[in-house]
């Protein structure tokens, strides 16, 4: 599963590790996140992550 990156503050999504903190189980890729889900670090919506290459 592809790492995504938030482009405000640079914190990384792994799909692995999940966000339980905030309801997101790990193995949860990032495309199944509600779009309601926010960037942990800097609050910034999901439209601000960017794919890892």
């Amino acid at each position: 599963m592809k790492k995504y990156v938030c482009d405000v503050c640079g914190y990384v999504y792994d799909p692995e590790q999940g966000d339980p903190d905030n309801g997101i189980a790990p193995g949860t890729p990032f495309e199944a996140i509600p779009d309601n889900w926010s960037c942990p670090l800097c609050g910034i919506g999901k439209d601000s992550f960017s794919v890892m290459e």
